[in-house]
């Protein structure tokens, strides 16, 4: 058996683009287009290559990308100050605070000061409340991602086995609501968890978040089953996911390869979060069949 790739590049494309599609739509009925607003602080290569990305993104969308770029020595008051401007500011819809910040800095005092209404990253408390509860919020890009991907390979996820190894608050804890919501009966697994092999031998789907490459064997997968591959690992100079995947080919019925799977979908999903936040915030109506539409888009 030989599982298909699952090519999260192509379906992140087509969000992107059904997103851009209505964003003229949006700046008809606000007078403006929607609005992201990156703050990079420090010189971090690995940040600086994203924060590029996604203010190309951002502008190829026909939206607005505001950028903030400052010194690895800034305070973190002068950096909540900041944030407090971007949060009154009409004409940001979306704030993203680049991670890792410098040391001196507390990450967590920063995400809990954007206003959860601009929290496009999804990592506000009050939005992992709504996910966990069922309200609509906003949700962490990866993991809606790796939904989107599902949904587009497996249609109705009700009733399905799912594993997800690692209980990230980014990643595999938002994904496990996510499935929840999804009506999938999930674990969320991690490194300690007694017999794992066990766990994700039983498991039609399983997400792996674990952040160890080539962590998870092709031996562990139910043959047929659907592998979402969330890890990126250099080694010896190469990206692998935290899946084997040369022996995962062999068993699953579809695996997300490592580039080119989960990772595109990052930015398409945030954009996705920053459209909806900017017809949130200028108070213009996103019909549901619309979002469905942008979300899953129908075959055709």
């Amino acid at each position: 058996m030989t599982a298909e790739l699952i090519d999260g590049k192509a379906f992140a494309a087509g969000l992107r683009a059904r997103v851009a599609a209505q964003v003229p739509t949006f700046q008809a009925a606000a007078g403006r287009a929607p609005g992201l607003a990156v703050v990079l602080v420090g010189e971090d290569p690995a940040s600086a290559v994203y924060v590029r990305s996604k203010g190309k993104s951002t502008r190829e969308a026909g939206m607005e990308s505001f950028e903030h770029r400052l010194p690895t020595d800034t305070s973190q008051q002068a950096l909540l100050t900041l944030v407090e401007q971007l949060n009154a500011d009409p004409a940001v819809d979306g704030i993203l605070v680049q991670l890792p910040l410098p040391r001196h800095i507390d990450e967590q005092e920063v995400l809990l000061r954007i206003s959860p209404d601009k929290d496009v990253d999804g990592f506000h408390p009050v939005n992992a409340g709504r996910l966990a509860t069922g309200i609509d919020g906003f949700v962490p890009c990866t993991p809606l991602g790796c939904l989107m991907l599902l949904q587009d390979r497996l249609g109705d996820l009700s009733g399905l086995d799912a594993v997800v190894i690692g209980r990230s608050n980014i990643v595999g804890k938002p994904m496990a609501a996510l499935l929840t919501q999804a009506s999938c009966t999930v674990t969320l697994a991690h490194s300690r968890t007694r017999d794992l092999a066990g766990h994700v031998a039983r498991a039609d789907i399983v997400v792996a978040a674990v952040g160890r490459a080539n962590f998870v064997q092709g031996e562990w997968i139910k043959p047929g089953a659907t592998v979402i591959d969330v890890g990126i690992n250099r080694v010896d100079g190469k990206l692998v996911g935290d899946v084997d995947f040369a022996s995962a080919m062999a068993v699953a019925g579809a695996v997300t390869p490592v580039p080119g799977g989960v990772g595109p979908m990052t930015i398409a999903c945030l954009l996705r979060n920053t459209l909806v936040a900017a017809h949130r915030n200028a108070g213009v109506p996103l019909a549901a069949d619309v979002l469905a539409s942008i979300d899953r888009p129908v075959r055709p």
